[in-house]
């Protein structure tokens, strides 16, 4: 047998993407205690928690708006079930936090979609989990957004476009109503 033949399976490991926006991180630089572009392993009986204080939270952001405690997350495996899961939970007595426009309050908790937007105050988060196979642990990659995610994902626009592609918005704010012609009339 080979090096190669007689080596460990590999195994994959479940992998939270958390792409962060505040609009003024610019000026204030909230993020600057985050750790972007490099995967961080978190220990499977360890919670994730992120806030304003550094001493409890794994994931600092510097803005006194943020609670000591803002929230955390919390990695488990489902009940008679190989499927393993993240769960957010609300820490703050004072903000509410949505995900995906469910609102959590204080110690609400629910289990996080592999894909979705979380807000508190006017921070907002893109979390994408990408799933794998380690028991162990598992890796946060946090990333940057330089505009809006809820303007960039946002679902489709609930006016219908009509086939001719003008719209009628513009037809309102000239106080006119469009009407609709058959079009086989003369």
């Amino acid at each position: 047998m080979s090096v190669f033949e007689e080596a460990e399976t590999e195994e994959t490991v479940t992998c939270l993407h958390m792409t962060f926006y505040h609009p003024c991180q610019e000026e204030k630089m909230m993020f600057r205690c985050l750790n972007f572009c490099k995967r961080e392993q978190v220990r499977a009986d360890d919670t994730a928690k992120f806030g304003r204080d550094s001493n409890i939270c794994r994931y600092n952001l510097v803005d006194t708006r943020v609670s000591r405690i803002q929230f955390s997350l919390q990695f488990y495996r489902k009940l008679n079930s190989s499927q393993y899961c993240l769960e957010i939970k609300n820490l703050s007595k004072r903000t509410k936090l949505t995900v995906n426009q469910t609102e959590l309050g204080y110690l609400n908790k629910m289990d996080l979609p592999w894909k979705c937007i979380i807000c508190f105050g006017d921070y907002q988060i893109l979390a994408e989990i990408q799933e794998g196979e380690s028991v162990d642990y598992f890796e946060t990659h946090l990333h940057l957004a330089e505009a809006p995610i809820l303007q960039e994902r946002c679902l489709p626009s609930l006016q219908p476009i009509p086939e001719d592609g003008i719209s009628t918005s513009i037809f309102l704010s000239q106080g006119k109503i469009p009407t609709e012609i058959d079009e086989n009339e003369p």
